[in-house]
């Protein structure tokens, strides 16, 4: 624990091999993120058809606000999102069990699709997963989405669970980060992290308040899987050094933080008829005056100063989080590309989006032995979460 200011803290996750990362000899001690894969629902639906959706439903309700919360859906920066469901299912109120059911019915399914493409990418079979965790704040199920799936599709009996839930849309990141903790326990640790929301499950019918409006505007529903592995005792050549793969990432360091009194601004309230978004309009502001402060210290105590970062793979909560990001780094807004690219294609799935931007930016072949990366996203508490990458030079 780094004390930072009173009241605040940052918890900063860094290897032991940490000090030697400058020397590429030492690289390969640590934890290897070696692929990510992504999976989405099948009912496309275009962001114009959302938005004539939304208008029918709300517009007499909304009246005088009709225009304005439905311009919403033109300045989303999206233009076409999936989702679990029929867009016709939306326009009738479900209970909490029936959208309970549907979210168990149609997460297992995209769970499956997203890790069998993980491990494939990975050349790792079921079997030889030692740590599952899996991360979800958009629907309920016990047994667990990740024991539904080890029962299904061949894990081992002995593999380790941990379903973490409630970390919205910084839950990608967090689970990334505690990947490469469970990665570091020792030879042969092979982790799979599967993040995953059917936030479209949430949408409240005859909720007429802006957030609901605001939210069907932004959210979507998807998965991504990863496969972090332990510390090689042996130095492996990058797949992309001979062959023109990806480049695999090592993971440098990760970090959180809590901020105090911010309890408000991300979440949910639950009632009789399930889930309700909370988020507050104040989080650019919030971005623009607390982000980069927060960051600096982290990449400072990883000793990556924020200029020596090569691409910034940032969860794009909408685009005008995007812009405050921009600002605050004092950086181009070219720079969050990929994010905008996933928003575009995707909206806001929540915790598997980071990993979606990540998987655009290895497949436009951007990042090169030696590079870093930081992976961010910001999530209820309220919290931010980080993971510094450096793609792997192959050196021995």
């Amino acid at each position: 624990m780094i004390s930072v200011l009173p009241g605040r803290s940052l918890t900063v996750h860094v290897s032991s091999a940490l000090p030697k990362i400058r020397r590429p000899r030492a690289v390969w001690r640590l934890p290897r993120l070696t692929s990510v894969a992504t999976a989405l629902p099948p009912h496309h639906v275009d962001q114009t058809d959302a938005r004539a959706f939304v208008a029918e439903m709300f517009e007499r309700s909304l009246k005088r606000d009709a225009s304005r919360l439905l311009a919403v859906f033109d300045n989303s920066g999206i233009t076409s999102r999936h989702l679990c469901m029929p867009i016709e299912w939306y326009r009738e109120p479900h209970d909490f069990a029936e959208t309970s059911a549907r979210y168990v019915e149609h997460a297992l399914g995209l769970a499956r699709t997203a890790s069998e493409r993980a491990l494939a990418r990975a050349g790792v079979t079921p079997g030889e997963v030692t740590h599952l965790v899996f991360v979800s704040s958009t629907g309920i199920a016990t047994p667990s989405i990740d024991a539904r799936l080890a029962q299904s599709a061949g894990f081992a009996p002995g593999v380790r669970r941990v379903p973490i839930w409630g970390l919205g849309c910084a839950g990608g990141v967090a689970g990334l980060a505690r990947a490469a903790d469970f990665a570091r326990t020792g030879d042969g640790a092979v982790v799979l992290l599967i993040a995953l929301e059917l936030c479209s499950l949430a949408f409240q019918p005859r909720d007429t308040d802006a957030r609901n409006i605001v939210a069907t505007a932004l959210f979507s529903d998807g998965a991504a899987a990863a496969i972090v592995t332990a510390p090689a005792r042996t130095p492996r050549p990058t797949a992309g050094a001979t062959n023109g793969a990806p480049p695999e990432l090592d993971v440098v360091a990760s970090g959180s933080t809590l901020w105090p009194d911010t309890l408000d601004i991300m979440g949910w309230t639950v009632d009789a008829h399930g889930l309700h978004v909370v988020f507050s309009r104040d989080i650019p502001s919030f971005v623009r005056s607390e982000v980069r402060p927060d960051l600096e210290r982290f990449l400072a105590s990883a000793g990556v100063p924020l200029e020596r970062v090569d691409h910034l793979l940032f969860h794009p909560g909408g685009p005008k989080v995007l812009e405050a990001y921009a600002d605050a780094l004092g950086t181009a807004p070219e720079r969050f590309r990929h994010a905008r690219d996933v928003l575009r294609r995707c909206g806001n799935m929540s915790s598997p989006t980071c990993l979606f931007v990540l998987e655009s930016a290895l497949a436009a072949g951007e990042l090169r032995g030696g590079d870093t990366a930081l992976v961010a996203a910001l999530g209820p508490g309220f919290a931010s979460e980080y993971v510094l990458l450096r793609a792997s030079s192959g050196a021995a």
